[in-house]
């Protein structure tokens, strides 16, 4: 078998395979079909061909019927691919088999994903769940891949380096592979822990400064991270592919009411995501489990905004998020007619309308995240005596100053701050 890691450099032609099981759900696998296409160009490998494959029943050995599976691998051949890709989660055996018979590279979407994930992975937490899951993965799939994992340990006798010097007599080289694999496992589930212990002192730093945190989530390519730099004057990376960025960012932001708070974007969603992708980048996700509400973001043009919704909503339950409050934002509103318009707002009544590429509708979202947070700050006219400086301070740090006068011999402020301090300056208050 190949090894998967070398598969997006040796592969530079593609033949994609569609399975559709229900004629019912026919429109739904062709658009998945064409979602795969997306996924493995974002690879940079071309596609040569694709077809969809109507399943009357599984085949054990190669998913599809035997002669199906022969008229496709010659097709693949015919076309001079170096890989059929299928948008079907491939069994190892099945893996195997057409590999075999076909002496191309076979794999599905499931390892697509992985690949993409492992290109745009940047932090070292971000590399270790990549890895995490790709050990995961392909545990089953074992056929002498893994007698380099632990050779970087160096040294001799129990140490990494010297494992084939301790594999026992009749121990086989797959033993020994797996026995390395399962010892690499443990070492990044523990290195992720580390990394979940350091983002955790970082939540508790700033939670010392208790502001409301909203997280930005959303099916991928639907603009997260272009309305993260939007609504915070940030310079977050931004392009137009999936799976751009898969590292949380967070950014505080103030509305024009002075409130503030912490927006985090996330890593988008996409259909049938890998569940031990969602299990291994839980510590990043947990952001949206986290925030005291969400903005779930659409691409209002897309045709399967509906499918793209439902796909985002179950991952937040999935990762326990499904009672926050959300609001939802219909981006890319500069691309919609009428019509569509119209449509959009019978199936999200409550949602804002915007473009963050053209400006359009941003403050009805900054008013969206008024009325959100209203509860939480408060409207002050004050005036301090001058030996209360420490106060002026205070507010400058922990809320905004409208105006500030004083002329009059005192600190004549008008402000707004986070509710909870109220009480703190209510002998200042000026009646209205």
């Amino acid at each position: 078998m190949i090894d998967i890691r070398d598969k997006p450099q040796q592969v530079e032609r593609a033949f994609l395979v569609g399975v559709c099981a229900d004629r019912r759900q026919a429109s739904q696998a062709a658009e998945l079909l064409k979602e795969l296409v997306q996924l493995v160009e974002t690879l940079g490998i071309a596609i040569v061909g694709t077809e969809m494959v109507m399943l009357r029943e599984f085949n054990p050995r190669y998913l599809i019927g035997k002669g199906k599976a022969a008229e496709l691998m010659q097709r693949a051949r015919d076309l001079q691919a170096e890989a059929v890709i299928f948008d079907h989660e491939l069994s190892p055996a099945q893996q195997r088999a057409w590999e075999a018979e076909s002496k191309l590279c076979v794999i599905d979407r499931h390892e697509v994903i992985l690949d993409i994930f492992n290109q745009r992975a940047q932090t070292r937490e971000a590399r270790l769940q990549v890895e995490l899951a790709r050990l995961e993965y392909s545990l089953p799939r074992l056929t002498r891949l893994w007698a380099h994992l632990d050779r970087q340990g160096g040294g001799a006798g129990g140490g990494a380096g010297g494992a084939g010097a301790a594999r026992g007599e009749g121990e086989t080289q797959l033993e020994v592979d797996r026995r390395l694999a399962y010892r690499r496992l443990d070492r990044v589930r523990a290195e992720l822990e580390e990394v979940k212990r350091q983002r955790d002192t970082m939540r508790k730093e700033r939670s010392r400064v208790p502001l409301p945190h909203a997280a930005i989530v959303g099916y991928t390519n639907a603009g997260k991270s272009s309305l993260l730099n939007a609504l915070t004057q940030s310079n977050v990376f931004v392009e137009d592919q999936v799976f751009a960025t898969l590292d949380t960012t967070t950014r505080r932001m103030e509305l024009p009411d002075g409130q503030a708070l912490l927006v985090t974007d996330t890593v988008g969603f996409v259909r049938h995501l890998p569940h031990d992708l969602v299990q291994s980048f839980r510590a990043t996700l947990e952001e949206a489990v986290l925030a005291d509400f969400l903005i779930h973001v659409l691409d209002a043009g897309s045709s399967q905004i509906l499918e793209f919704y439902q796909t985002t909503a179950q991952v937040l339950r999935e990762l326990g998020a499904a009672d926050k409050r959300v609001l939802i934002v219909l981006n890319k509103m500069d691309l919609v007619d009428a019509e569509r318009l119209t449509w959009l707002r019978g199936q999200f009544p409550d949602a804002v309308a915007l473009s963050v590429h053209s400006g359009q509708g941003m403050s009805d979202l900054h008013e969206a995240l008024h009325r959100l947070l209203v509860d939480r700050v408060v409207r002050m006219h004050l005036k301090l005596p001058l030996s209360r400086m420490d106060l002026v301070a205070f507010l400058h740090e922990q809320g905004r100053v409208l105006s500030e006068d004083y002329e009059s011999g005192e600190a004549d402020i008008q402000c707004v701050l986070p509710k909870r301090f109220e009480s703190k300056f209510l002998e200042y208050a000026v009646k209205a």
